[in-house]
């Protein structure tokens, strides 16, 4: 009997999709030995105890069972609870679904937003799933390049640029991965001013909020005429170091949440029941938690940049999320190229800026979500591998 010929029974536009670049060199690093990486945005530090005991008493006490599809209630109102606290952004219970981790409330944003032949404006560079999203959804991409000389912030003038009569969406990827830029009330004022008198939705990624370095996270939804039309999307993973619990949320106005939380029914029935209980522990007593792991983060954000600069390579000033983004362009490699090169002569990982979109290409994305010890050995293999290029290069 024949095999089937699967370019037939597989779908074409999920064929045509790209791997993603970030886990390429992640799933490089199970095959190498004595290779340092710093590439993956996940948290060096244990989930809190008082996090883990929670997850831990609910499975002792047999609360192993479904939970309504949008979540445990005492939950979404913690969650409530906590956007007030934290960022000022008023939501009911209602207006909140829980969901698998970030990458979900995002899925689900999409799906319920876009039809076919709808834009979906998507800054670059940005995190890899944005655009596979939209193109999943039947939606087309539209891309608007984000320059270091505007700090990496989506601009008023570019955003009024992209828009067309077919535009559904804006996602917001702030504070952004890859480069750690973030925009500020008076930035995203701007952008709310282009949003306001148009039928545009937002979706905002907000799940790095509470790594932000020197001014608190603003929102687009705590504009005036902004809550209406925004979906926030984020999650437990970042800010508690819960990446592995894969618990998210949406907080939007009724009428999005009614719309995605029939798809959440359909695909995923509920977040895990473990998950949610530590999620609730977290959102009512993990603001300490939060304040200590961001010291030491923005510790690492200013020792990695300084080192960065004694190497020779210069950066960008992270504001934001736990990435720094230097230029990589100036000894006559492409960006993949210059990572390849680094992993295979000097065994250290880092991510070519291109994973991020075409207009990465010159930039690599280091993650400082790691221990000192370990940043300083990876930043020792690029300091030689840089220097070794000065010397082919004659510079």
């Amino acid at each position: 009997m024949s095999s089937p010929d699967y370019s037939k029974l597989l779908s074409p536009k999920v064929c045509a999709l790209k791997k993603s670049g970030i886990r390429k060199f992640f799933d490089l690093l199970d095959t190498m030995e004595g290779v340092v990486g710093l590439t993956v945005g996940q948290p060096d530090f244990t989930t809190p105890w008082h996090i883990r005991e929670a997850a831990e008493t609910s499975i002792d006490e047999g609360k192993t069972y479904y939970t309504s599809n949008a979540g445990l209630p005492r939950l979404r109102d913690a969650i409530a609870g906590y956007l007030d606290r934290r960022f000022g952004l008023r939501y009911t219970q209602s207006e909140i679904i829980t969901t698998v981790g970030g990458s979900e409330a995002i899925d689900l944003a999409v799906r319920a937003i876009v039809s076919p032949g709808d834009e979906v404006i998507v800054p670059e560079p940005s995190f890899v799933c944005y655009k596979p999203l939209v193109v999943m959804a039947g939606g087309i991409p539209v891309t608007v390049t984000t320059r270091v000389e505007d700090s990496f912030k989506l601009t008023p003038g570019a955003l009024e640029a992209a828009i067309t009569d077919r535009t559904k969406a804006v996602i917001l990827t702030f504070p952004n991965n890859p480069t750690g830029a973030i925009m500020t009330k008076e930035d995203l004022e701007g952008i709310a001013g282009v949003l306001r008198d148009r039928d545009i939705a937002v979706i905002s990624d907000e799940i790095y909020a509470e790594l932000t370095y020197g001014r608190r996270h603003a929102s687009i939804a705590s504009l005036h005429g902004m809550r209406e039309r925004t979906v926030i999307a984020s999650g437990f993973s970042k800010a508690y170091a819960m990446t592995g619990w894969r618990l998210g949320y949406i907080a939007a106005p009724e009428p999005f949440i009614e719309q995605m939380l029939k798809i959440h029914q359909y695909v995923i029935m509920s977040a895990s029941t473990p998950s949610q209980y530590a999620g609730l522990e977290a959102a009512l007593h993990g603001d300490a938690d939060i304040d200590y792991m961001r010291e030491q983060y923005n510790y690492r954000r200013r020792y990695i940049r300084k080192r960065l600069s004694d190497i020779g390579l210069e950066s960008f000033e992270p504001e934001g999320a736990f990435y720094i983004y230097p230029y990589i362009g100036g000894f006559g490699l492409s960006s993949d190229d210059f990572c390849n090169r680094l992993l295979y002569e000097n065994a250290c990982a880092i991510i070519p800026g291109t994973a991020f979109g075409d207009a990465g290409e010159g930039f690599a994305r280091l993650s400082y979500a790691y221990s000192v010890k370990h940043i300083d050995t990876a930043l020792d293999r690029i300091g030689d591998f840089v220097e070794k290029l000065k010397r082919e290069k004659g510079l």
